[in-house]
């Protein structure tokens, strides 16, 4: 089976991927099961940067194709922020999941709901000799003042899609991988996927 490596500690980001991936063959594998570290700095400028800044070093550390993404939380009343500064949004270098929506929500209430908000995802497959390819994926909805929902993570809680009545975190699995933002990006970049699959094999 083709090992495919994420660009991520994120087991969150590994289920999803498994289960967007899980019909094409590939075992996909997080660093620490490889044994190799690689410090990233995330300065881009975009979320196109970030992904392929993470998907390069990783690919040719590991000798692995390599998937990365960023993804960021763009919500309108705050001019789009926090974006791609979504993971470090707080003045807290080491802040959890939670105190990270808890800064959100309080920013949040000095305006009138709703708090329209969208999900962006840019995804990078980056093979060991340094080609990069590129898919995207976004989900609109608004954010909440309190949090639903079990599943998910980051953001998901507090993150509504109307036409469904519920939380990105009220949603199984299944439901997600078939609207969420990251989904969408995978779906584009299959093709590709798969085509690197073959090559490389």
């Amino acid at each position: 089976m083709r090992r495919i490596l994420l660009a991520s500690s994120n087991p969150g980001k590994l289920a999803e991927l498994q289960s967007l991936l899980g019909d094409l063959g590939v075992e996909l594998v997080l660093p620490e099961h490889t044994g190799i570290r690689v410090a990233v700095e995330e300065n881009g400028e975009s979320y196109a940067e970030n992904a392929a800044l993470k998907a390069l070093a990783y690919a040719r550390q590991a000798g692995l194709v390599t998937i990365a993404d960023d993804t960021g939380l763009e919500v309108e009343t705050l001019g789009g922020l926090p974006g791609i500064r979504s993971k470090r949004f707080t003045q807290k270098p080491d802040s959890s999941d939670a105190e990270r929506r808890a800064y959100l929500l309080e920013l949040l209430r000095a305006f009138p709901r709703p708090w329209k908000a969208r999900f962006c995802c840019t995804l990078a497959l980056a093979t060991p000799a340094g080609e990069v390819f590129f898919s995207e994926g976004e989900c609109a909805g608004e954010i909440i003042p309190e949090e639903r929902g079990e599943f998910g993570f980051g953001y998901d809680p507090i993150f509504y899609i109307p036409e469904l009545g519920k939380t990105m975190a009220e949603l199984a699995m299944e439901e997600k991988n078939r609207i969420s933002h990251r989904a969408r990006a995978v779906w584009q970049a299959r093709p590709r996927l798969t085509e690197l699959i073959s090559r490389e094999s």
